[in-house]
């Protein structure tokens, strides 16, 4: 059988790697600041558009009342898509702390337990400068999450 997609298979192994979490959640972030300026644009519009040609025969509080009834949702599918776009970055760390960081630090304590006393004793600081910790390379902004799997596996 052939495949009928064109992109490569996607599975969630491959944010194990710090580089590509941070390109997932870099791309993630902008769709969702395009999709709330979009929402944005579409308010500003829709509230100017209501203000300057409101219906004829309604009062005053019922012409608030349906231009608050129509633009009200607009203001906050911004409002939560602007609260994810910057939940992208707890995301971001979360997954570098519990993925990276902390076990890291659990195997250069492991590793310190297994020392012979003599080396723990004498060689202690030597052996701290030696254990690194991981840190994600530089994602450049031109490439994109996608862009990674595509490099990662073949089509």
């Amino acid at each position: 059988m052939s495949r009928t997609s064109s992109g490569p298979e996607w599975s969630g192994d491959m944010l194990d790697r710090p580089e590509m979490m941070e390109a997932f959640a870099s791309q993630l972030r902008r769709a969702l600041s395009d999709q709330a300026e979009f929402v944005a644009r579409i308010r500003r519009d829709a509230e100017a558009m209501w203000k300057a040609n409101p219906p004829a025969g309604y009062s005053t509080f019922e012409t608030w009342w349906r231009h608050r009834w129509v633009t009200g949702p607009f203001g906050e599918i911004q409002e939560l898509l602007e609260k994810a776009a910057t939940r992208t970055f707890q995301l971001e760390a979360r997954y570098r702390r519990g993925r990276h960081e902390i076990p890291a630090a659990r195997q250069a304590a492991a590793q310190a337990k297994q020392a012979p006393e003599l080396a723990r004793g004498i060689g202690f600081a030597a052996r701290a400068d030696q254990v690194r910790s991981v840190r994600p390379r530089a994602v450049s902004p031109d490439g994109s999450f996608m862009d990674m799997i595509r490099g990662e596996r073949p089509a």
